[in-house]
């Protein structure tokens, strides 16, 4: 369902048994590559979520660094597992963009989680667009316009949704307000995992 231009979102795009068969995907991605907590630059302060990659790349953020996208966990050095299938099946299905993803992506939220508004622009391919899903409790998702003060405007997101920023709204400032607990029965301990696909490359 388009909301703006560039903006789309398909409520209940997987329904539970695919949501139960992702989530048993991700799950065999984390026992290879753990979740770790990911560090401000600027501040040094730890970030609420957790998080990890697969693909080719995975994003990750650190004091020394900085933003970037690399090709090794920073813990294990091991090299990210591939991206699941199903994941690459929506890409194409919803992105409407040649070229496969090289990114996913895995941010475990809480029950207190949450993330401020950002832009996604670490990668060097802009016209990309990316493409999330959204697994486990509801959350309220905030998005906004080009500019940082731009008008801002919330939508709840449920398991099993998924959205796509594209075109004119690649580059929306956007974030995660809020986790309403007891939503969802997906994950046994709560809380939400948000997958973001992304191609970073031309």
């Amino acid at each position: 369902m388009p909301l703006d231009e560039g903006l789309l979102h398909f409520p209940a795009y997987f329904d539970r048994s695919e949501q139960e068969a992702l989530l048993s995907d991700i799950r065999s991605v984390v026992s290879v590559a753990p979740l770790f907590v990911p560090v401000m630059p600027r501040t040094g302060k730890q970030m609420s979520v957790r998080m990890t990659n697969c693909g080719n790349l995975g994003w990750l953020t650190d004091k020394e660094r900085g933003y970037r996208y690399q090709s090794t966990h920073p813990e294990t050095g091991r090299a990210w597992p591939p991206i699941p299938a199903p994941l690459l099946d929506l890409w194409r299905d919803v992105s409407s963009y040649g070229q496969d993803p090289e990114a996913c992506l895995i941010n475990y939220y809480d029950d207190k989680a949450s993330m401020g508004l950002h832009q996604d622009r670490d990668e060097i391919n802009l016209g990309a667009p990316v493409v999330s899903v959204s697994l486990g409790n509801t959350c309220l998702f905030r998005i906004g316009g080009i500019n940082r003060n731009d008008r801002t405007r919330s939508i709840k997101l449920e398991s099993g949704d998924v959205f796509v920023l594209a075109g004119a709204s690649r580059l929306r400032f956007h974030g995660v307000d809020r986790i309403y607990p007891a939503t969802s029965t997906l994950l046994k301990n709560g809380g939400r995992i948000n997958l973001t696909l992304r191609r970073v490359n031309p």
